[in-house]
């Protein structure tokens, strides 16, 4: 029983960033974290090609990194590449 109750405490809810970092809870803004169909656009670089799971992780990513970089990933992830890897690819080639 003590076991299932720690697991509802540390449960996350809807619209709040994990705790990694061991903090309260933070809610996320709205305009990132948006439910809905498939993000056609991101800083202006099309994810046409994309799964819409790449899209959306890629539409929350964006807002730490720049076009240039957002476009590199969209490139690498085009040809196959998996999003940690063309993001680490898009680091080494173009920085943050």
């Amino acid at each position: 029983m003590p076991a299932k109750k720690k697991q509802a405490s540390l449960k996350k809810t809807k619209n709040t960033t994990s705790y990694r970092y061991g903090g309260a809870a933070k809610p996320m803004a709205k305009s990132v974290y948006k439910k809905g169909g498939a993000v056609s656009s991101v800083k202006g670089v099309s994810t046409k090609g994309l799964t819409t799971r790449q899209a959306s992780t890629l539409k929350k990513h964006s807002v730490h990194h720049t076009k240039k970089h957002i476009n590199a990933m969209v490139k690498a992830m085009k040809k196959g590449m998996s999003f940690s890897a063309s993001h680490k690819m898009a680091q080494k080639m173009v920085g943050k």
